[in-house]
């Protein structure tokens, strides 16, 4: 790691580091025009087959058959994936329509509705689902789960119990004879916007490298041993993003949020390794998952080994602890499609379910592969984060056979001024907030 004068006084503490993100490169992929069928066959496919091994254990002699096997009153099994019927769903056609709904949204950017309901679905046909048992505003469309229950007078299933896939498997934490280490997540400093505040992004790069404070602080900056830039670094005018054509005096509105980002990242890599992610406002690809923003954008920080443009989502160990993350499109989603009592529960959520993104690609736009499904949760992460949400929250997440998550809700740094550390020695973590207001 290449470091430079001022650093080499803090003597900053190091840590291995590995990254998994190759699942959500895409590299090999062509396409083809291909549909999103494939991807549905592709999750039903490994979830079912995950559902099927823990079954037994779940409801040890009952029957498993598929949707066009039911009979009426005979209790069974059956694994398919859900569909949320949703009447306030927005939908492409609604502009050609002669008798546009006009019904009003319960909550703001929400689309739930107390009609909605589920169906689930096979490669054999779809029924749809009564009972108390099964909440239609806690679960969205995409999902894979096995259902008890049986068929009613009316065709429908009556859910008596579900099953859902649970946390993966997890590595064993490495706690044993460890020392103090810190990761930096920040998210959405939305340079180049009307609520960005350059000052504010400078003294949280300026605490990183150990420029601010008295010896205290900066022996706390040395154990700061990586940075990780959750999505949303740059506001450009959704204009260029759309394609159109700019005029010349306009190049620099665009450009320089970039060059202005390039400048405070050389800053950081030249002293501590710092991983970006690209997020929806950043100049990369839409749909996930999205792709690294390309190196030229960042000449400065580039030169430097230490800095990584990487995939979102984002995964990689540290010392042998696995960290994975998102910019926040996939729990944004999931808030417009479900209900939950906070955003952290939101992200509980896609950990039992196994899957990051389980509304892809039904209102979430992602690639759309043929033969896997990326965002299939396969070993349970020990810090999963979440960029750009509303507010810092955390919790200890703790599985059926011993997994142990920290969940962290990454606020967005330009409208709070809040940066989350972690502690690699215990996953205990904190907010440091930053602030430009000087008081009378």
């Amino acid at each position: 790691m290449e470091i430079d004068g001022d650093e080499a006084l803090l003597q900053r503490k190091q840590s291995a580091y590995l990254s998994l993100d190759e699942k959500f490169e895409i590299r090999n992929e062509t396409y083809r025009g291909q549909q999103y069928s494939q991807i549905y066959f592709a999750r039903l496919h490994l979830m079912r087959t995950l559902l099927y091994s823990l079954v037994p254990n779940w409801k040890p002699s009952m029957p498993v058959c598929t949707v066009l096997g039911l009979e009426e009153g005979k209790e069974c099994i059956i694994v398919g994936t859900l569909y949320k019927h949703m009447k306030l769903k927005p939908s492409i056609l609604d502009e050609y329509s002669k008798e546009r709904s006009a019904t009003p949204l319960v909550k703001p950017h929400n689309f739930l509705h107390p009609n909605d309901h589920l169906v689930l679905e096979d490669e054999s046909g779809r029924v749809k689902l009564s009972g108390s048992m099964l909440l239609p505003s806690a679960y969205v469309t995409g999902l894979v789960v096995a259902l008890h229950g049986k068929e009613t007078v009316a065709g429908d299933f009556l859910v008596l119990d579900i099953l859902e896939a649970g946390l993966a498997p997890q590595t064993e934490l490495p706690f044993e004879s460890r020392e103090d280490k810190y990761v930096v997540l920040v998210s959405g400093l939305s340079i180049g916007s009307s609520t960005s505040n350059p000052l504010q992004f400078q003294l949280l790069v300026d605490h990183i490298t150990g420029h601010l404070g008295d010896e205290k602080e900066q022996d706390i900056a040395s154990q700061m041993v990586h940075v990780i830039i959750a999505g949303n670094s740059v506001e450009i005018p959704h204009g260029l993003l759309n394609g159109q054509n700019s005029a010349s005096k306009d190049h620099s509105i665009h450009s320089d949020p970039i060059q202005e980002l390039d400048i405070l990242l050389t800053q950081i890599a030249a002293g501590v390794p710092v991983d970006i992610m690209p997020g929806a406002n950043d100049p990369a690809n839409f749909s996930l998952p999205q792709q690294a923003l390309n190196r030229c954008l960042f000449p400065g920080s580039a030169a430097y080994n230490t800095f990584r443009s990487c995939t979102n989502p984002h995964c990689f160990e540290l010392d042998n602890i696995r960290f994975l993350g998102t910019s926040g499109q996939n729990i944004d989603d999931l808030q417009k499609y479900s209900d939950a009592k906070d955003q952290l529960e939101f992200m509980e959520r896609t950990l039992r379910w196994r899957h990051l993104a389980p509304t892809a690609p039904n209102t979430l736009g992602c690639y759309p592969f043929t033969d896997r499904d990326p965002f299939l949760i396969e070993s349970c992460p020990h810090v999963y984060f979440v960029g750009n949400l509303d507010k810092y929250d955390t919790c200890l997440l703790k599985g059926s056979e011993g997994q142990l998550v920290r969940l962290i809700s990454v606020p967005k740094f330009s409208e709070t001024g809040i940066a989350v550390v972690v502690n690699l020695r215990n996953l205990e973590c904190h907010a440091l907030s930053f602030g430009t207001q000087f008081s009378p």
